[in-house]
């Protein structure tokens, strides 16, 4: 009896999908509910499992568009499992003696077949697995072996000249590729962004010395005592949550002629993936301490980069946080994620000088921007925000509860 593999729905809106890769062969014996092929929406990627165990059929070919419903392939129930091939141990004397490595066998080392996980990293590298030497069992090559691995640089002809000077050969070659969902998605909400937004962006620098105080003075007691590492991060998400609850404008969005405000803050953080930028989303992270967002942040970052993000995850957000900073990027003016109505640029900390107290001191310093809509966000309002999370990061007693210590204890 064929059983046939259709697509499932994938999340609300989405009508297509993409078969990424099938990491099963066709005539492979599959078992229920086993991985059988990748596919990609324009949110996330997902697994496409076996509905029944059985001898698969491909229908629809990797790298194909396909509809919501859709039949990518059909299996077999009646088909035998294969039997599991056992080892005949034979029993020989012989000396022991070395045998020297053949050409043969090293070329079989290096060639090993590398596992699907493998092989996705791979692809995503453009590394031949030819180039990779497995250190798995009979020299597959494993998930670990991919993320290590590395291009090898090409050989190109160079040729010294009187003058000491090299020529190399230049080529023109081109190459085209068929644009993943995740990139038109991308694509198509950039676009959307700066022709229905009135976008703006207003700056400010921050001096990070004394987030980088504290972290020097409890890094090693907070991830022994949190097991998660104290980074930027916290402190960031931490003083635009405590911002956006003061300017509650920042927080909000226009759907036609109404504007939504939100009493909870779900903060997305861009992170590069294996196929671009995702943006996944912590949910009212008002209530968060700086170690739930540390947690929060590493396993969306691991989850991006395996894709293994979910709809969900992707879904939603009030405001969006943007680190161009681990890039090297000085200064930026980060486009709006819609439907929200602001997002935060963050950028890599230049040590340099700066005035205080009358004295041109050497400071660590961050630009910071903020992209906002003017449709809802006003200058002051915007201007007000940015100044509130400079305030809070050069002073982070104040995150505390928001306002100065002393104030708070006086009732002001």
């Amino acid at each position: 009896m064929n059983i046939e593999l259709k697509i499932p729905a994938v999340g609300e809106s989405i009508s297509e999908v993409t078969i990424s890769k099938w990491l099963k062969k066709d005539g492979d014996y599959v078992e229920m509910d086993e991985a059988v092929a990748e596919i990609e929406s324009d949110k996330a990627t997902v697994e496409l499992n076996a509905t029944s165990a059985g001898t698969l059929k491909i229908l629809s070919p990797e790298g194909n568009d396909i509809k919501i419903g859709a039949i990518a392939a059909t299996i077999d129930t009646d088909a035998k499992a294969p039997e599991k091939a056992t080892a005949k141990v034979e029993t020989k004397t012989e000396p022991l003696v070395a045998k020297p490595a053949t050409a043969a066998s090293s070329a079989n080392y290096a060639t090993g077949t590398p596992s699907p996980a493998a092989a996705k990293i791979l692809t995503e590298k453009g590394i031949n697995p030819t180039e990779v030497n497995g250190t798995g069992k009979d020299g597959r090559i494993t998930k670990d072996d991919a993320a290590n691995a590395s291009a090898k640089p090409e050989i190109i002809a160079n040729t010294i000249t009187s003058a000491g000077y090299g020529t190399v050969n230049a080529t023109r070659e081109q190459r085209r590729e068929k644009m993943s969902n995740l990139r038109k998605a991308v694509a198509k909400r950039l676009v959307a962004a700066k022709n229905e937004t009135a976008m703006l962006t207003t700056f400010n620098e921050v001096n990070m010395q004394p987030i980088m105080d504290i972290r020097n003075k409890y890094k090693e007691k907070f991830k022994e005592k949190h097991g998660v590492g104290l980074g930027f991060m916290s402190f960031f998400t931490r003083a635009c949550v405590l911002a956006l609850q003061k300017y509650p404008a920042v927080n909000a969005y226009i759907d036609g002629t109404d504007i939504i405000y939100n009493d909870f803050c779900d903060i997305s953080i861009a992170v590069s993936g294996p196929k671009g930028l995702m943006v996944p989303v912590m949910r009212n992270t008002e209530s968060f301490t700086l170690w739930d967002i540390e947690k929060q942040v590493a396993s969306l970052a691991v989850k991006a980069r395996d894709n293994k993000l979910s709809i969900e995850e992707m879904t939603g957000g009030t405001f969006t946080i943007s680190n161009g900073g681990v890039f090297g990027s000085m200064l930026s003016t980060p486009i709006i994620n819609p439907p929200q109505s602001a997002i935060l640029g963050m950028h890599n900390i230049i040590e340099r000088p700066i005035a205080d107290k009358g004295q041109v001191v050497i400071r660590p310093m961050m630009y910071v921007a903020l992209s906002y809509d003017h449709r809802i966000i006003d200058g002051k309002e915007s201007v007000g925000f940015l100044v509130t999370v400079k305030q809070l990061l050069e002073n982070p007693q104040l995150m505390l509860t928001g306002k100065d210590p002393l104030d708070a204890l006086m009732g002001m």
